[in-house]
């Protein structure tokens, strides 16, 4: 029987256990299947240059720029990112166009039998067709983002010309270890002999498990603040948009590369800082070279040429509205600095989380002054029933009403805010994906 797009979806979402669906039942901690998969397919995976990112946060946006600015450089570039947050085919981009719906249904109706029998998580089937996609296309270079972790991700299996790790905070601690050092060595697990890394952030404490991991593989460790210092932040307004400029010093040459951004939250500067420092490094090496136009061009155009969304994005202007996918302890005390930097009378903090995040974490870091919360749940059978995430908000004295869905309590956060006051959507990325 023939499959089209429609039934092929339906035969991913509801036959492969999906983590965006059902969390940690659906994380396979081995490379066993992708290695069996690669192998039926001809090992795509082999037949195209990539860099290879992981960390808890930033490792999105940071492989939405290097896409761009390869794009901007000339280079046939593919974009492997997850989750998605409107369209499936969002995870599988190249030179910011989404995969055919035809290759998709031809994908899965081609390698059905194998697919039930090998019966593989939805994220291994999906990192499958992306390699194997990115090979019929003939990419000249692959972003690749990390599903979870990195030593047992299923992107694991490449051999990039780069390795990239943003940074460490605690997330998925049930699947990669309790401590930033044990979650940090999972990260450092993407990590290949003779491969460069460079280290996004360099946090005191981790900075040992990266090095040795560097050194008994002989890679070159690069961290990127050591290379490139940030002299001067602003945020422009041009009647379109805003923008965020940066000046940044390269530390061995002493020249400034001025970029400007239109991802304006503040942890940008730590992204963009990095991807200069990837830059660099990629120069370096020989292999290709990135002229700094391009660089700059890349960082400019990134939402142009890749589509990425849910970034500190503006959905509304009157009153300012704006959601983020931060999710974990680190992702949402960024979310609050950006949230402080933004002049407000009274905040509407439209809320939904999932079953599997540390609730007591998140909450206590939110603000109580000031603010109304609008407790939803995100249609995802993982999503934390909005009762038991007010109840438990009370606890630490955050106060608000419950809705039946993200569109209820989005429609009322925005009925009930006056002009100066500012609504805001997150805790979670399945809560903003139905707002953007």
């Amino acid at each position: 029987m023939t499959m089209d797009y429609n039934q092929v979806l339906d035969y991913l979402f509801s036959q492969l256990p999906m983590f965006q669906r059902i969390g940690p039942a659906a994380y396979k901690a081995d490379l066993g299947n992708t290695i069996k998969l690669m192998e039926h397919l001809g090992n795509p995976h082999k037949k195209f240059r990539n860099i290879h990112i992981a960390g808890t946060n930033g490792k999105g946006s940071v492989s939405h720029l290097l896409a761009s600015i390869f794009q901007e450089a000339g280079y046939k570039t593919g974009l492997c990112t997850s989750p998605h947050l409107k369209d499936f085919r969002e995870r599988f981009r190249v030179n910011g166009k989404m995969i055919e719906k035809q290759f998709v249904a031809a994908f899965v109706e081609k390698h059905k039998e194998f697919l039930d029998e090998l019966r593989p998580s939805f994220f291994e089937m999906t990192i499958a067709m992306t390699f194997d996609y990115f090979a019929h296309e003939n990419v000249d270079m692959a972003i690749i983002e990390t599903g979870l972790g990195g030593r047992l991700d299923s992107t694991n299996v490449v051999t990039p010309l780069l390795s990239v790790i943003t940074n460490i905070g605690y997330d998925h601690m049930n699947l990669l270890g309790n401590t930033l050092e044990a979650i940090a060595g999972e990260k450092a697990g993407i990590i290949k002999p003779y491969v460069p890394v460079v280290i996004g952030r360099k946090q005191p404490l981790l900075v040992r498990v990266f090095t040795e991991r560097a050194s008994s593989l002989n890679s070159e460790i690069v961290f990127a603040e050591d290379i490139f210092r940030v002299s001067n932040t602003s945020i422009s307004n041009t009647p379109v948009e805003q923008l965020l400029s940066l000046d940044l010093l390269n530390k061995l040459h002493g020249t400034v590369t001025t970029v400007l951004s239109p991802l304006t939250g503040t942890y940008q500067v730590e992204n963009i800082t990095t991807v200069l420092a990837v830059c660099n490094t990629i120069n370096l090496m020989g292999e290709i070279i990135i002229p700094n136009d391009r660089i700059v061009n890349g960082i400019r155009k990134v939402i142009k040429n890749t589509g990425i969304m849910g970034r500190w994005q503006l959905l509304r202007k009157n009153p300012i509205t704006i959601c983020d996918t931060g999710h974990n302890e680190d992702g949402i005390k960024v979310v609050l600095e950006n949230i402080d930097k933004t002049p407000h009378n009274h905040l509407h903090f439209v809320i939904g989380m999932v079953n599997d995040k540390d609730l007591d974490g998140i909450l206590k870091l939110l603000p109580t002054e000031n603010t109304t919360y609008y407790f939803c749940k995100p249609d995802v059978p993982r999503g934390l029933d909005a009762r038991i995430l007010a109840e438990t908000a009370n606890k630490f004295g955050l106060k608000g009403w419950v809705y039946k869905s993200v569109n209820d309590a989005y429609t009322n956060a925005l009925q009930m805010a006056g002009n100066n006051d500012m609504v805001f959507v997150g805790g979670s990325t399945f809560v903003v994906a139905e707002v953007v």
